[in-house]
Parts: C-alpha cells; structure tokens; sequence
C-alpha cells in the first residue's frame, strides 16, 4: 500500500488484485542487472525490498549521475507508453533486493479498474512531464548554481539517495553552459554550505533537498 501508483486503494481492493493479475516477485542479488540501457520498458516494476543503483549516461557526452532508490518505489514508469519506451539507464540490484512487476497490458487493466490507479498514474506522468518543460525552460537562464539544482532535479526523483555526478570537466561546462571558473566557483560555494562534496571528475549530493531548493 506504499507503494507508488497503488496508495489510496484498500487491502481488500489489493488483496483482490494480486489474487487476480499475474504478478511476479524477483529476488536479485547485489551487483546483478535488473534493467539494461536500450531495454524495452515491457512492465511496470516496483522495488518492494532493498534498494537499486540507477544509473545514467548523457549522450554524447562523459557526464554520468548515479543514484540509488530505495523500496517502496517504482521504476521509471514514464517509459511504458508514448514513441519511445526504451529505457535511458541500467538498474543493478544494491544489496539483496526485490523487484514486483507486471505485464503492460496487465497493468493496463489494473487502472481500467479503479479510478484511483488511473488517477494515480496520470498525476504521476504529468508531475514529471512538469519538471522536465520547467528545466528546459529554466536551463539556459539564472546562475550556475540553478542550473546544477535545476539538472539534478530533472534526472533524480526526491526519494534517491547517494546522487552522484561523474564527469569531464569539459562536458559538464558544456551540459552546464559555462566556464571552467566559473563552474568551479559554484561548486565551491555548494561545497561550503555543505550540500556537495567535489573533486575535479565527480560530485556527491550530501543534501538534496536543500540543493533543489536553489531553483
């Protein structure tokens, strides 16, 4: 019941749910792959124990950011409809996890259920097709520190934890828009309030919260 997409519905209503639909429980060990780059988004999959390592490569450029989601949570639902369901990043297991999934069509009839998985699912796709117009919009504009906070929140979900950047200083300056100096002196002042820990090819986020509040 906390799980995303299925919060608001009753024990009974889920009860009766995972009774009637084919649902499937895997259990993954720590380093295996769950989801490969490329792969096509065939099922919904939540994390329901442990925890998953996501990682993302920005094309064309040597720029990476890796995060980890723990359970309860849901994979990237966004790419099991529209033009292209192939997913952008690989998922590997973090520690002993278990993934739930269930068939697309499956889930299909899930929300032609209940209004409340429909709702569900329809506030989730537009609160990030939301985030995603507002950092395209914002991303050329404000300072260099916006723009990292305005990035980071477009790539991560509130829930991650460890969020980190790996990268070419040259690429991130160009993801980025910017200078070498100029990029190192916001990460300076990020780094001394305490929301980030950098050397010259990596960034950790210590606070993300705080660091999203900078847009």
């Amino acid at each position: 019941m906390q799980l995303p997409l299925f919060q608001g519905v009753s024990p009974q209503q889920l009860s009766a749910l995972v009774e009637k639909m084919p649902f499937h429980f895997l259990k993954y060990r720590d380093g295996e792959p769950i989801i490969a780059e490329g792969d096509t988004c065939t099922h919904i999959r939540f994390v329901v124990s442990g925890s998953v390592r996501v990682q993302m490569q920005f094309r064309h450029l040597q720029v990476q950011v890796s995060q980890t989601l723990d359970a309860p949570n849901v994979l990237a639902p966004d790419y099991l409809f529209g033009l292209d369901t192939t997913y952008p990043f690989t998922v590997t297991a973090q520690g002993e996890c278990g993934i739930m999934q269930l068939l697309k069509a499956d889930y299909v009839r899930v929300v032609q259920s209940d209004k409340v998985f429909l709702f569900n699912i329809l506030n989730y796709l537009s609160r990030n097709s939301q985030r995603f117009s507002t950092g395209l919009l914002d991303i050329k504009h404000g300072s260099v520190i916006e723009r990292i906070a305005l990035i980071i929140a477009v790539v991560t979900s509130q829930q991650s934890q460890d969020v980190q950047f790996d990268f070419l200083q040259k690429d991130f300056c160009t993801l980025l828009g910017t200078q070498r100096t100029t990029l190192i002196h916001a990460l300076d002042d990020l780094k001394q309030e305490g929301l980030i820990d950098y050397d010259t090819t990596q960034i950790k986020v210590l606070d993300l919260i705080a660091l999203r509040q900078k847009i």
